[in-house]
């Protein structure tokens, strides 16, 4: 009868392989560095911060140089600071705020300095709540959508009237208008209605925009070298809605 104990043996180290798995090497990957954010967020959403790596000692330790693991492009609205929303402490989060987080030259710069020369292997677009600028780019979008259709005598008219809406749109002078509108405009073609519709659309075009202007952050996901998610902040949990596109 074959002694099979040696395969049986190696069967069994292998088992113990995949069991104790290194696990500063799991937190090092985007997934582990993006589950980290998350339990950051569920110890703010249910009022248990630590505030990591927020001591003197900390604040010394990067004096001259910093190593962050994610950058975040967010909203620049007083209520979603990504630090605070993710409990996370100094040197930790590259992040990139503007109303809307509308990307424009500046905010590729940064992002891609994050990505290039600090090596974050996670990149964020974090929208939310109740976003003033989703409200802004609403009203400037129905103001277009009055003024376009303001002669016309009936519905047919109006229909032809703004057949090429998605154009005007993308001339708009407002800068507003030409980002969060056009997301809005996205949204209503999928007969999308309600502002966390919006939201939620925005963030996707956020990302799509960010992939489409950057050889940059397109070649490090090509590589495998960053990790693009999107998220939208829930002003009234605390909580991090992961968003799949």
């Amino acid at each position: 009868m074959a002694d099979n104990s040696a395969d049986n043996s190696m069967d069994n180290a292998t088992a113990d392989d995949e069991l104790f798995v290194n696990q500063d090497e799991v937190e090092g990957t985007a997934s582990g560095i993006w589950s980290r954010l998350l339990a950051g967020n569920r110890r703010f959403a249910e009022g248990k911060p630590v505030h990591p790596n927020r001591s003197a000692e900390a604040r010394e330790a990067l004096i001259d140089t910093h190593a962050p693991d994610a950058a975040v492009l967010s909203c620049s609205d007083s209520r979603v600071s990504p630090d605070i929303i993710f409990d996370s402490g100094l040197g930790e989060l590259f992040t990139v705020r503007t109303a809307g987080h509308i990307v424009d030259d500046a905010v590729l710069a940064s992002l891609e300095y994050a990505v290039s020369s600090l090596g974050v292997r996670l990149l964020v677009v974090l929208g939310h709540q109740n976003c003033g600028a989703i409200k802004q780019g609403i009203k400037e979008y129905e103001n277009l959508l009055h003024e376009m259709t303001a002669d016309a005598e009936d519905s047919l008219m109006a229909a032809d009237s703004i057949a090429d809406l998605d154009e005007r749109i993308a001339e708009a002078e407002s800068i507003m208008l030409r980002t969060v509108g056009f997301s809005i405009w996205q949204a209503h073609e999928s007969e999308l209605e309600s502002n966390e519709d919006f939201e939620r659309v925005h963030i996707a075009r956020t990302i799509e925009e960010l992939v489409d202007r950057s050889d940059v952050i397109r070649q490090a996901l090509a590589e495998d070298r960053l990790m693009l998610v999107g998220a939208r902040y829930q002003l009234d949990s605390g909580k991090v809605e992961v968003l799949s596109f």
